[in-house]
């Protein structure tokens, strides 16, 4: 699943944008680039961080949905396993070796339950999430009918407004539950504050997650009392994870943009005002598109529209420049303004997308480029898996 392809059963332009070895300049566009140097760098800084504050990190594939870039976050930033938000997408990642995953949601109907107990089959650790009691002997029936285990997390809704309890007498009813069923384990507490990560101004994201961490808090020490110990206190995002670090409640991390960073997490403010995108983490995900027409004399028309990209979190940026911008998209084109002239047909941009999330699943590859060569190329490996 991880492995390179061979390229020598690949036509460049039909079944793949990029050979190893091409120059940048040659890769068939709209296609995903990722800047090697910056990725590792990126990695690398989170998981200095999460060691140098004590957590653990567990990466979000739900970002990349790529099985190489999982795996060089396991060994460039030491990562402890991943996040998954579907059955299908951990099932991926399992095939591909990696070894402790969390299903980041709840898990409910039969056929995806009986799927999440086949997991460990694979190879994996399999955690998931639970907010309803009932849930807990469906999972238990089909841990037992595989003999397998389950993993299971109390989550608890700190502020998103989607899943998860509210009270932590719910939070104790649902952990005991667990510890008593057969084929299932209590490991934790699984508390994301998503809701707050795109604040713009720091003091407010600070605000919101002061009240997770009382909210989190409470409920961990209340199940201590009740002698359940949590392995397992996740969440923190690109957004918040210095907060959450350093909690003294949290012990890992669950972020995930921060390895590409996109156009709306780049526009959010660190402590001193700053632009996240302008010190704490690089761009290292991008669309390469191309100028297919200039047929108008103050724009341009690129060659990456709807198809190539999420737009739910506002346009693309081009990176680098500002004598150029995109303005528009339809599905196929992307009209990009250009009042000087300075484009010319087959000319090559780099866009940072606005969500970087979506806009991977709904491309086949990665294009890995180091000083304007293409070193590797890896399938989005999880691509589509939304069940």
């Amino acid at each position: 699943m991880n492995k390179q392809p061979d390229f020598e059963d690949f036509e460049v332009g039909y079944d793949i944008p990029a050979k190893p070895g091409m120059d940048e300049a040659d890769i068939q566009t709209p296609a995903l680039v990722l800047d090697l140097d910056a990725l590792e760098r990126n990695i690398k800084k989170m998981g200095d961080y999460a060691r140098d504050h004590g957590m653990r990190h567990r990466t979000h594939g739900k970002m990349h949905k790529s099985v190489d870039v999982q795996k060089l976050q396991e060994d460039l930033g030491g990562a402890c396993g991943v996040c998954c938000q579907k059955v299908s997408e951990a099932e991926v990642f399992a095939r591909g070796g990696i070894k402790d995953i969390l299903v980041s949601n709840q898990v409910t109907q039969p056929a995806k339950i009986d799927r999440l107990a086949r997991l460990p089959k694979l190879g994996a650790r399999a955690i998931c999430c639970v907010d309803d009691v009932n849930n807990v002997a469906d999972l238990s029936a089909a841990a037992v009918k595989h003999g397998t285990q389950i993993e299971c997390l109390v989550e608890i809704d700190c502020g998103a407004g989607r899943c998860g309890v509210t009270t932590t007498p719910a939070v104790v009813e649902i952990a005991k539950a667990i510890d008593a069923a057969e084929g299932l384990k209590f490991s934790g507490i699984q508390a994301y504050q998503g809701a707050m990560q795109h604040m713009d101004a720091y003091s407010d994201r600070k605000a919101k997650i002061e009240i997770a961490v009382a909210q989190v808090k409470d409920a961990v020490d209340t199940l201590k009392e009740e002698g359940l110990e949590c392995d397992i206190v996740g969440g923190g995002g690109t957004g918040s994870y210095y907060f959450e670090s350093n909690s003294g409640v949290y012990n890992e991390l669950q972020c995930g943009s921060y390895a590409f960073m996109d156009a709306d997490y780049g526009r959010i403010l660190d402590a001193d005002g700053n632009r996240i995108d302008r010190g704490e983490w690089e761009n290292a995900f991008f669309i390469l598109t191309s100028v297919m027409s200039h047929a108008k004399a103050d724009k341009a028309i690129v060659d990456a529209g709807l198809k190539a990209q999420s737009v739910d979190s506002g346009l693309p940026v081009i990176f680098g420049r500002d004598d150029v911008e995109y303005v528009k998209c339809s599905d196929e084109h992307g009209v990009v303004a250009d009042p000087n002239a300075v484009l010319k047909v087959n000319d090559k941009l780099r866009l940072v997308p606005g969500h970087c999330d979506p806009t991977a699943n709904v491309h086949d590859w990665y294009v890995g480029v180091r000083n304007g060569k293409v070193e590797t190329v890896w399938p989005v490996s999880a691509r589509g898996k939304a069940y």
